[in-house]
């Protein structure tokens, strides 16, 4: 057994508190640069967080929450930090959406069930789905195109000691975990990715459509959906789920040639629950442009080797120092493309880090800040109270 005293020195970077002079605490809403977006250090009901956005398409389809304290209405309870990565793709309408929505709805039916529960987690996506989809349909005629938008979601909740996460697509949520006898921090993936990328969810929709031979096609050496999307679950994408929407006025390129009976897309979330242990240092949450850069042991390597102050900031910049050594180019001249070109050299990504504090997670009460940031907000977005 390592003696605490020695556990702390082997994960001396992940515990170091914040100094006066590198705390931005007070910073309510965050700070730009650029394209970058980012609030290097702020506390949460668990321990501290760290959260940055990097802007790579037109208009950034990646959105993002924090919320620390109540998770319903009820001044019961229950309490505890949520964490939401919101990958859009076709368009950034779903994923804002779901930023406007998702949450609220998970704090009517934590009300109603009185407490955070796998079903209350499921009902708030189903919610937020069925929402989505039902604008679709008032907006049919004057913008079809929003029957092509979609997102991934990945939500983290930590509550009453337990992590809860569910995931619709390919974003991801790792944890970073002292194991002992070897002196180190290892990478545990607690999410399941929706990519037809993975035989295994191939396999699944093959299974779910047994007569549909095309379900998965293999185009310029990447497996897509009907030829046509990467993931096979989402919120939105309503063309790959209702067939009143594959017709005319959706532009061709959306339409399915044949008529289909049941949805090809699911917005069935995948979730786990996790009981949090004293060794579990920090979870990642990252939409899919982090990991298409850097591996889960890459990512926990950094945050194990450096200060917690900017660390979401410091994963960033090691995914485009990663994007464009595969393009042969300098990290500084990456910097200088703006958005929409620079899409064709990383996606946009979106980074939250919480760090993880063994005294306050098992408190059975409240008492930490009040938190409610979106990850590239404003002030009317984002707001900070203690």
């Amino acid at each position: 057994m390592v003696h605490s005293s020695g556990i702390m020195r082997i994960v001396s970077p992940c515990w170091r508190p914040a100094t006066e002079e590198d705390s931005s605490s007070s910073d309510t809403t965050g700070r730009s640069d650029g394209l970058l977006w980012y609030k290097d250090l702020g506390p949460h009901a668990s321990g501290e967080f760290s959260m940055a956005v990097i802007q790579a398409n037109s208009l950034v389809e990646d959105q993002s929450q924090i919320e620390s304290g109540p998770l319903s209405w009820l001044s019961s309870g229950p309490f505890g930090t949520y964490v939401g990565i919101y990958d859009g793709h076709g368009g950034p309408e779903t994923s804002r959406y779901i930023n406007e929505h998702l949450f609220k709805h998970l704090n009517k039916f934590a009300s109603e069930q009185q407490g955070m529960t796998p079903d209350v987690i499921q009902k708030a996506f189903l919610a937020t789905e069925e929402g989505f989809i039902s604008l679709v349909r008032k907006q049919w005629q004057e913008k079809p195109q929003l029957a092509s938008v979609g997102s991934c979601v990945l939500v983290g909740i930590v509550c009453g000691g337990n992590l809860y996460t569910a995931n619709l697509g390919d974003s991801r949520v790792v944890l970073g975990r002292l194991e002992k006898a070897l002196r180190e921090v290892a990478p545990v993936q607690l999410s399941s990715e929706h990519n037809v990328g993975h035989e295994s969810v191939r396999q699944e929709l093959h299974e779910l459509h047994p007569d549909d031979s095309q379900i998965v096609v293999l185009k310029h050496k990447v497996w897509r959906v009907k030829g046509i999307i990467q993931v096979s679950r989402s919120i939105g994408d309503a063309y790959l789920k209702n067939a009143e929407f594959n017709r005319e006025p959706l532009i061709s390129r959306f339409r399915l040639p044949e008529p289909f009976g049941k949805p090809i897309l699911s917005a069935e979330p995948s979730i786990v629950v996790h009981k949090l242990q004293p060794n579990d240092l920090f979870l990642i949450f990252a939409s899919d442009g982090l990991w298409e850069q850097l591996s889960n042991q890459e990512a926990v390597d950094i945050i194990h080797q450096y200060p917690r102050h900017g660390i979401a900031r410091r994963l960033i910049k090691a995914a485009l120092q990663e994007a464009a050594k595969k393009r042969e180019m300098r990290y500084s001249d990456l910097k200088k493309i703006d958005r929409g070109v620079r899409r064709h050299f990383h996606d946009d990504i979106t980074v939250v880090v919480l760090f993880l504090d063994p005294r306050l997670i098992s408190k059975s009460s409240f008492r930490g800040p009040t938190i409610s940031m979106k990850g590239g907000g404003s002030p009317a977005q984002a707001n900070c109270a203690s």
